[in-house]
């Protein structure tokens, strides 16, 4: 099994951010906000699930931020093999609760999150 979040599970332009805010749903928590976009392209181009994350300057300083984005990071890259479906843009957006939560908190919330925008697969 690789331990890997590789760029081609990322998103990395602005645009694609955007296009996730305007014409995607979102799923609030405590810790988190989950915004999903089904789709975004044309079946024949489709390359999976793409994941983003924002952690803004409000959270804390660089370590607090750089520690959860890692986590976050985790988190969606052992749940990747579980998520239903091609053709994903998703955004996780970690709250200002998120900084001081455990990891099996933000755990749990991505997994509540992921449930109710019907992400994750029977076997959960």
């Amino acid at each position: 099994m690789r331990l890997r979040f590789p760029k081609t599970a990322r998103l990395t332009h602005a645009a694609e951010f955007r296009r996730v805010k305007a014409q995607g749903t979102s799923f609030h928590g405590k810790l988190l906000i989950l915004s999903v976009l089904k789709n975004p392209a044309p079946p024949e181009t489709q390359t999976g699930v793409k994941t983003g994350l924002i952690t803004t300057r409000r959270l804390g300083n660089a370590v607090v931020r750089n520690k959860l984005r890692r986590r976050m990071r985790e988190i969606v890259r052992a749940s990747l093999p579980r998520l239903a479906g091609e053709g994903k843009f998703l955004v996780v957006i970690a709250r200002r609760d998120a900084a001081a939560a455990s990891f099996a908190e933000l755990r749990n919330e991505w997994l509540r999150l992921a449930k109710r925008a019907a992400l994750l697969g029977e076997e959960c």
